[in-house]
């Protein structure tokens, strides 16, 4: 009885120690999403507002964090991608105004070259999209994370509004690489789309959380995450709830933090109050 109890006790332990390293190493890649794409907010709209004259020469862009620990965002160029044409530094926490500015054209590092790679194939591939396998939303965009680490080579496709106002969960994609930048799989993240709009409309019964469910995954998604934080400046509601079978995760906004609690627990303190 008391050796049932004994290991009862350990495998709980293991479970609720692996929930949390699991919810901090999702925060912290949904924050690392966040910083790469609030970098290329920041970059597009400077470019846009300085060097627009010099956009039809560009063949896109890539974020990344670099071995200085701040944002860099470098438009490559159109006929020679690994030819950087553009880049920009932002500070770790992005601010709109960069730490600087260089227009001078410039090969491409070996991981920025990697990071172009990936980002362009998985744009082809949506494009041609053999296999019917993404789904587009009227007033709607795609919007391509490529992200390297020590470990992993990925590129998330988040689907962007082209109308302000609502914030989109959803609709989004994982795709790997591996050695040589070769593609190895792709998967659905969300298997739907969410609108979730920035006020109520109403002065005097502001949101103040909003929630959604899952279906694929028991924790919030880091793209989730990612989106959440980049609207965060605008909605009305600093707190996000994501319920699933098992667990609940509850994001707060203006803290950047997650919190998360098995769902039964969840219902019982739903029910008391």
């Amino acid at each position: 009885m008391k050796k049932s109890l004994f290991l009862s006790i350990i495998l709980l332990s293991i479970t609720v120690f692996g929930q949390k390293r699991n919810a901090e190493k999702v925060l912290q890649e949904g924050k690392q999403l966040y910083r790469t794409e609030k970098a290329s907010w920041f970059a597009t709209d400077h470019m846009l507002s300085n060097f627009a004259w010099r956009s039809v020469s560009f063949g896109g862009y890539v974020s990344y964090q670099g071995s200085d620990n701040n944002m860099h965002t470098v438009f490559f160029n159109k006929g020679l991608p690994h030819d950087i044409l553009l880049s920009y530094k932002f500070h770790h926490l992005p601010q709109e105004h960069p730490i600087s500015i260089d227009t001078t054209r410039r090969p491409a590092t070996k991981f920025e070259s990697d990071l172009i790679e990936i980002s362009m194939d998985a744009r082809t591939r949506v494009l041609e999209d053999e296999e019917s396998f993404f789904n587009y939303y009227q007033n709607t965009s795609f919007n391509f994370v490529p992200l390297i680490t020590k470990n992993e080579k990925k590129v998330f496709i988040l689907t962007a509004p082209q109308k302000s106002g609502v914030v989109l969960l959803g609709n989004d994609y994982l795709l790997q690489y591996g050695r040589s930048n070769k593609f190895q799989g792709k998967s659905k993240i969300h298997n739907s789309l969410i609108q979730l709009p920035y006020h109520s409309g109403n002065e005097e019964s502001k949101i103040e959380t909003t929630i959604h469910s899952h279906v694929l995954d028991d924790l919030i998604s880091s793209t989730d995450i990612c989106t959440l934080l980049l609207y965060k400046d605008f909605a009305d509601w600093n707190q996000h709830i994501v319920i699933s079978k098992d667990l609940v995760s509850i994001l707060t906004l203006d803290t950047e933090t997650l919190f998360t609690m098995k769902r039964k627990d969840w219902e019982k303190i739903s029910k008391s109050q």
